[in-house]
């Protein structure tokens, strides 16, 4: 079937879970239903109950085959056993990736009715379904590399000192392919030796290196082509050498946390650096082909409430 292309033409799907179905299945296997076990599609066909039952059957179930496994559209993703409707999953997929600059589970749970924890919990199986797994095609070409802090204050305690600003906060480090992809992920230290790892991870080793003046990044690049910036000089932009594209994916970061969710805590900084960094890559893809997107990316992922928050990369 063809996935419809904007809000106005999304209504009947988002009032009837048969066609919701019909529609996630169509952005998940956009070339007919695929087993997840076997990746096979030719062997794959839709269980119909027997005349002689007296139940309806299990809408929506897929069988195999090749290897006899039944399946759904939902198994193996974020949206595996989940009681909420298909038809609320999917006004939330729209509406995450349409939202320039996301949007809060108070506002999901206002929206599609939905208790808090719900729309809480819903909200960061699609920020886990935004993740990019682990060595995935690194950057190349030209890699600007920077840090900045996000989260709380300083607060002053009457009678005691401020509490310093770097405790307060959490360092998240952002690599930004000019013209491209962005990875970013809070890390417990700046030092020499973990951004050198950060590199080795998502950097290509003939990529060009772009940095301010930090002594960590010199120790860090070592090996590779570099050129920095002097800040403290008030030197920000020296012909092609400067690091303004991965500063203005922060502002964008910032903007987000400070003025749609508010506070992040520590524990949930990495996904939703994961959900700033899904929306800055599929920047120039329309709305409805950013959440085939994020479709694409539950595949293999699951997410339960027993599973803490992904600690702090290094």
């Amino acid at each position: 079937m063809e996935t419809p292309r904007n809000w106005s033409q999304l209504g009947p799907y988002f009032a009837d879970e048969d066609k919701a179905r019909l529609l996630l299945e169509a952005m998940r296997w956009p070339n007919g239903p695929t087993c997840p076990q076997c990746k096979q599609t030719s062997t794959v066909y839709r269980m119909q109950p027997r005349k002689a039952s007296k139940t309806p059957g299990r809408k929506g179930l897929l069988r195999c085959r090749a290897c006899k496994r039944q399946f759904t559209v939902t198994t193996g993703t974020v949206f595996e056993d989940s009681h909420i409707p298909m038809t609320k999953w999917l006004q939330a997929i729209y509406l995450i990736t349409a939202s320039k600059k996301g949007m809060s589970a108070h506002q999901l749970h206002r929206m599609l009715g939905l208790t808090y924890k719900a729309a809480w919990f819903m909200g960061h199986r699609l920020r886990y379904a935004m993740s990019v797994e682990p060595f995935g095609a690194k950057l190349s070409g030209i890699v600007e590399m920077d840090e900045t802090f996000v989260g709380g204050k300083v607060r002053f305690a009457r009678g005691a000192k401020a509490v310093d600003w770097r405790n307060a906060k959490t360092a998240v480090v952002g690599l930004v392919e000019r013209g491209g992809r962005v990875r970013a992920f809070p890390m417990e230290r700046i030092t020499a030796e973990t951004l050198g790892a950060a590199i080795s991870e998502h950097v290509a080793p003939d990529a060009i290196m772009m940095t301010d003046e930090l002594p960590a990044y010199r120790k860090a690049v070592q090996g590779r082509e570099h050129q920095h910036t002097t800040h403290y000089n008030r030197e920000y932009v020296r012909g092609n050498v400067h690091s303004n594209t991965v500063e203005g994916f922060f502002s964008l970061l910032k903007r987000g946390i400070t003025g749609v969710y508010h506070h992040v805590g520590k524990g949930h900084l990495s996904k939703y650096c994961d959900e700033f960094s899904f929306r800055y890559d599929a920047r120039k893809v329309s709305d409805a082909d950013r959440a085939e997107l994020l479709v694409w990316g539950a595949e293999g992922k699951r997410l339960t409430y027993k599973q803490p928050g992904r600690a702090s990369q290094n």
